[in-house]
């Protein structure tokens, strides 16, 4: 489908961050607008040079319904998107980062638990986000890494979901993320963070065969990875994933974006 003409499209901007046109919404995802040779602000003294540069800037953006943030990690929201975005722009996201948001001046932030859902409203459509809970990282890591959610994006119109979606987030894989489909329904694209984030030596997003694991239990038509090369602790490349989806022979299509390039996320 042409993106031009579809009314569901992602630019990608890198790392994690999305510019999402859903309807006549506009949302950013993670905004990480940090350049090459930089290095987020992780915790606990932890730090990643990051090796790309993005292909979304806050100059570039048009103007925005909300912001969906996963977590609070300088990956997923350095100090230029602090410095340079609206501070009165609607953010989505857990309690943990909305705390730290509104320390920093950001007015419109809402703070979901898992399963909540925040609804955008524009003319006769509406956008629901509804958080979906996930796990950072194993065993004892998991408290002191940030609480991170995934996000289920629905476009309804006239009552009826036309379009329907799920962001991961920093989430390792787990079965109970099955609960997406029980409580939300089918979907028509996933979009998984990877990378096999490591940390003293443990994984902390999915590598190539968590995230063949998420599409075998999700089963969506069109699957869009991001978050894989962009930072020295992501240690999955993309190819491991396309890899380990085409050696299971799982069903539904691939479909990869460049940075800069506007894709549609619809089946």
């Amino acid at each position: 489908m042409d993106p031009a003409a579809d009314d569901v499209t992602m630019t990608f901007g890198g790392t994690a961050t999305m510019l999402l046109r859903i309807g006549g919404f506009t949302l950013l995802t993670d905004p990480n607008f940090l350049h090459r040779g930089r290095r987020a602000h992780l915790g606990y003294g932890l730090r990643s040079k990051r090796l790309t540069d993005p292909a979304l800037l806050p100059a570039q953006l048009p103007e925005l319904d909300g912001i969906l943030l996963s977590h609070m990690h300088g990956d997923h929201w350095d100090r230029i998107a602090t410095r340079e975005l609206p501070k009165e722009t609607p953010v989505v996201t857990t309690p943990e980062a909305s705390k730290c948001l509104a320390d920093r001046g950001f007015t419109g932030t809402a703070d979901l638990r898992p399963w909540q859902t925040h609804t955008f409203t524009r003319d006769a459509e509406e956008l629901r986000v509804t958080s979906v809970p996930g796990v950072h990282g194993p065993g004892p890591l998991a408290r002191v890494l940030p609480q991170v959610m995934g996000s289920v994006l629905e476009l309804v119109r006239d009552g009826e979901v036309s379009w329907r979606g799920y962001i991961s987030g920093d989430t390792l894989y787990r079965p109970f993320l099955g609960e997406v489909l029980e409580r939300c329904g089918p979907l028509d694209v996933v979009i998984p963070h990877l990378g096999g984030t490591k940390v003293l030596g443990l994984t902390v997003t999915m590598d190539g065969r968590q995230g063949a694991d998420l599409v075998e239990l999700l089963k969506p038509p069109v699957t869009v990875p991001v978050h894989y090369d962009d930072y020295s602790l992501f240690k999955s490349p993309l190819g491991d994933f396309v890899t380990e989806v085409a050696r299971r022979e799982l069903p539904g299509e691939l479909r990869p974006a460049h940075r800069g390039e506007t894709i549609s996320l619809r089946a």
